[in-house]
């Protein structure tokens, strides 16, 4: 008894801080904003003020602590008979902060020094004696955490790190043993409050977390008023609360901070030598390319790269109806030529139009090897179900080919493995799972047979011969109405266009982040054989500010009167991949790159499918589209030439302007392409 109450008075001197921290911390609030208040009420309407570089304010949230490691000595005299291991709870973090950073740059301080509690229970134990023991702590400090604030795009979302120093204030602990269930009557264990032993006094460890400013103010107010949202994560390292045992301590904290911070007031005289617009709006430039008619039926002789893989459906070992399946009295009239005749079934318009060449893969495949009767394939089934199952989705394939196409079987080997030697599916993977696995659901086609590969190649990891196919294009990339805002990357966090007719009607088109844009002509002339349009670009900073700057164009619809012809070509990347293939290297430089006529002009389009973030896919596009002009450029100067221009684009995962759909695993193959239209020479 004597020892409970000797503990119980420590603690309860131990707790004192918190009032006091708390209390320090609301009554610093207050005074705060009734100093700035009556401030801001004297200045005048008119008056102009900087943006703040100091603020000052609060901060609260909760700590979500998780206790780990070796507890069971808990005083010099009290060792409890089972040791405790994991524990979690929940406590309450405030304090006071002070934060510098200047508007519209990275780098910034931060310090916040408060009350910081990391209470928690311990996971229930039992005791040699069959009884239930219990541990909880309401361990607390006064923490003091300095830290660099980063602000990677300028933006009101930002990063931090630093130490973080605290002091012990609270090492209290409650333990109580219950008794045994088998023996109901027996003595109740008095619980037993006290204090931890051997507590190291100060703990030096780190702290990382982010948060995002969002103002409560309008921007012509000389006091601005912030709300951040933030969290952050305190590792175990440094925050061992005893200098015995093993016990450590992970915190994840969630709160808001509210912040005050005063500008200062532009005075007339200078603005005389500082321009008002210097300081409010950055540097953009904004044009808009809107190309004249192009007088040509552009017929595009395009070089379409066959991919070497059979997708199945899950479940089923059946060749999906999608793909094109001919009958034996059929074969005599298929050629490759003809695609157009033999058109996949169960798909939408647009992809029956794209995809008719790969639907017919087994088909365009069956055609050569009776051209060529010496060559042979190998067909892998890959199916997560396992091998027999893929094994039973190449038997698919290898059964069609020789019934339909007559080919010996001796030709075709076939097997099975769970995944592909390529996956979409990568170790670690957690995103869009089904979609990836549904593109390792597929039977891969592969020979060493010269006649049925790409040129220049042999081995079994070589794609198929590409097809040539004719078609009318629709609209040329070059007849695109093109949107250039340069410097808007960085001056604001997104902007849009606004399109208005001479009759007033308005078309919206954004929000965007990069600086050009370019969007078919027909999209905003509609029905409409021409027209003159006022063209709005609408900026928003990252404080909120609008930015506008308008101009002119007049757009011309893409008709067809006359017959000329552009080539095309496509490269295929491998999922995620960023680099340029290195079998398409001796492609590009020699076929494509000859047959780019003098004084001609280069498209290169880059493209990704749906799946990963939409950022990452933009730039992703634009960096394969630059791996292509780059082989091309240096094959052209080993000629000596630099007559030709290119124009590189970047689309990502655009569904406006992606070559094909998204919905079945082949079109998002497709889609991870960079495409090469060698314009002829106007």
């Amino acid at each position: 008894m004597k020892l409970n109450k000797i503990l119980n008075k420590e603690s309860r001197l131990a707790r004192f801080p918190y009032k006091l921290v708390v209390k320090c911390v609301l009554a610093g609030t207050f005074i705060l904003t009734a100093v700035q208040s009556p401030l801001q009420a004297q200045e005048t309407q008119e008056a102009k003020f900087t943006k703040p570089s100091w603020w000052f304010g609060a901060a609260g949230g909760a700590n979500f602590n998780f206790h780990e490691g070796t507890t069971q000595q808990l005083t010099d005299a009290f060792m409890v008979p089972t040791a405790f291991h994991d524990g979690q709870g929940i406590g309450l973090f405030v304090a006071p902060l002070i934060e510098f950073h200047r508007p519209k740059t990275m780098l910034g301080f931060m310090l916040q020094a408060g009350y910081d509690n990391r209470k928690g229970s311990w996971d229930q134990v039992t005791t040699p004696c069959n009884c239930p023991a219990d541990l909880e702590t309401g361990l607390s400090y006064l923490t003091v955490e300095p830290s660099l604030r980063i602000a990677p795009f300028k933006s009101n979302f930002y990063i931090y790190g630093g130490p973080r120093l605290a002091f012990n204030l609270d090492k209290n602990f409650l333990y109580q043993q219950g008794i045994n269930p088998d023996y109901p009557n027996q003595p109740v264990t008095p619980d037993v409050d006290g204090e931890f032993s051997e507590m190291n006094k100060s703990i030096i460890s780190m702290q990382v977390g982010a948060g995002y400013d969002i103002s409560l103010s309008a921007d012509a107010n000389q006091t601005q008023v912030v709300l951040s949202p933030f969290v952050a994560f305190h590792p175990y390292f440094g925050q061992d609360p005893r200098s015995i045992e093993s016990w450590n301590l992970t915190t994840v904290r969630a709160g808001l901070a509210l912040k005050f911070g005063r500008g200062k007031k532009v005075e007339a005289s200078e603005k005389v030598f500082v321009p008002a617009a210097l300081i409010v709006e950055p540097e953009v430039t904004f044009s808009v390319n809107a190309p004249k008619n192009i007088p040509a039926e552009r017929r595009v002789r395009e070089t379409f790269p066959v991919r070497n893989y059979v997708f199945f459906n899950e479940g089923s070992t059946e060749i999906p109806s999608r793909y094109v399946v001919l009958r034996k009295d059929q074969v005599k009239d298929f050629s490759e030529d003809q695609l157009e005749v033999s058109t996949p079934k169960e798909v939408a318009a647009r992809s029956k139009r794209q995809m008719t060449v790969y639907y017919n893969i087994l088909n365009i495949l069956g055609d050569r090897m009776v051209d060529y009767p010496n060559t042979n394939v190998s067909m892998t089934g890959s199916s997560r179900e396992g091998i027999a199952d893929g094994k039973a989705m190449a038997e698919s394939t290898k059964k069609y080919l020789v019934d339909v196409f007559g080919i010996a079987p001796a030709r075709i080997k076939t097997e099975g493995r769970l995944k592909p030697v390529t996956p979409s599916e990568q170790p670690g993977g957690q995103l869009e799972l089904a979609l990836l696995r549904e593109e390792d659901r597929r039977v891969s086609i592969a020979s060493n047979s010269p006649e049925l590969l790409m040129e220049f190649h042999s081995g079994n990891d070589v794609p198929l011969k590409p097809v040539e196919i004719n078609a009318v294009q629709e609209a040329p990339l070059d007849s695109y109405v093109t949107f250039n805002n340069a410097g808007a990357d960085e001056a604001f966090s997104s902007w849009s266009v606004e399109t208005k007719d001479k009759q007033g009607n308005v078309q919206k088109f954004g929000p965007y982040t990069q600086e050009s844009v370019s969007i078919p002509g027909k999209t905003i002339l509609g029905s409409n054989p021409e027209g003159t349009y006022k063209m709005t670009m609408i900026g928003r900073t990252a404080s909120g500010k609008e930015i506008k700057k308008e101009t002119t164009a007049n757009l011309v619809l893409w008709t067809p009167p006359v017959t000329d012809e552009m080539m095309r070509f496509s490269v295929i990347y491998e999922f995620n991949n960023s680099e340029a293939i290195a079998m398409y290297n001796k492609y590009l430089t020699e076929v494509v790159t000859p047959k780019v006529p003098k004084n001609g002009l280069v498209i290169i389009h880059g493209h990704t499918d749906v799946i990963g973030d939409e950022d990452r896919n933009l730039n992703l596009s634009t960096a394969r589209a630059n791996d292509v002009k780059a082989i091309m450029e240096k094959a052209l100067a080993k000629s000596n030439r630099s007559d030709v221009k290119f124009e590189v684009l970047g689309f990502g995962e655009d569904k406006s302007l992606a070559p094909f759909n998204n919905k079945f695993p082949e079109e998002r193959f497709y889609n991870r392409t960079v495409v090469v239209d060698i314009i002829p020479v106007k």
